[in-house]
């Protein structure tokens, strides 16, 4: 059934450490939950690093591990397992499950103080690719480590039409569940009440990424990267890495 997500000792990621990543470089976005818990581990490779933000992507084939009830919940089209997975969050008690993102390429804008991340997914498209959709992850700030960067989905997400004409809230009854069970705190709450507004208001003045998202829709993965790996993870294997939050 997968590994039990992994205890971090307290202080053993760096505060920011005064550093950049190098474009090409893996990193790694890990989700932690509050107790220092590893809820989720992505491999993904740096296209820039700027004060404004760091902007990774994955293709298919990159590795990642996800609770095993997530992965679970994809598998069986059973949404219930993933109350599940939130359930065993509150109690401290989950497994993780080594997976493999497929499907989609993946272009994550994860600017440093933001309590969001803006993602793009792409699509086949004939011979080539399209931007299928933006997705807006709510999520605590950037803490870097020397292998990446970690941070927590916060359940509530944006998604966005391609052309940025038509958005929609989606997971509304997750994060009203996480609210109940304690794993969105009062303040966490606020904070994503903030970035709401904020998000909507880039998405109206076509600021931030989105001013950008004629460039960024034409983006297209380095076809001599490799997918990137996980340390310590040997191979690549079959089980699906849910997608979105």
């Amino acid at each position: 059934m997968g590994k039990p997500g992994r205890d971090i000792p307290a202080g053993d990621a760096k505060e920011d450490p005064v550093r950049s990543f190098e474009t090409g470089q893996t990193v790694v976005r890990r989700d932690v939950h509050r107790s220092g818990r590893v809820w989720s581990e992505q491999a993904l490779r740096v296209l820039t690093d700027t004060d404004e933000a760091l902007v990774t992507a994955c293709a298919p084939g990159a590795q990642a591990r996800w609770p095993a009830l997530y992965a679970q919940a994809r598998t069986e089209g059973d949404r219930s397992v993933r109350t599940e997975a939130f359930d065993a969050m509150a109690s401290g008690r989950w497994d993780l499950e080594d997976a493999v993102w497929q499907e989609t390429d993946l272009l994550l804008w994860k600017p440093p103080a933001a309590w969001f991340s803006i993602n793009a997914f792409f699509v086949p498209d004939g011979e080539g690719r399209r931007l299928r959709n933006w997705y807006v992850n709510f999520e605590r700030p950037t803490r870097r480590t020397e292998d990446g960067f970690d941070t927590f989905d916060l359940t509530v997400d944006l998604l966005i039409d391609s052309d940025l004409t038509r958005w929609q809230w989606k997971d509304e009854d997750e994060y009203a569940h996480v609210r109940r069970l304690g794993i969105v705190s009062d303040t966490e709450h606020q904070a994503v009440d903030a970035a709401r507004a904020q998000v909507l208001a880039m998405l109206a003045e076509r600021s931030g990424v989105f001013a950008d998202a004629e460039r960024w829709a034409l983006w297209r993965w380095e076809p001599a990267w490799p997918a990137p790996c996980l340390r310590g993870l040997a191979a690549a294997v079959g089980r699906v890495a849910p997608e979105g939050g």
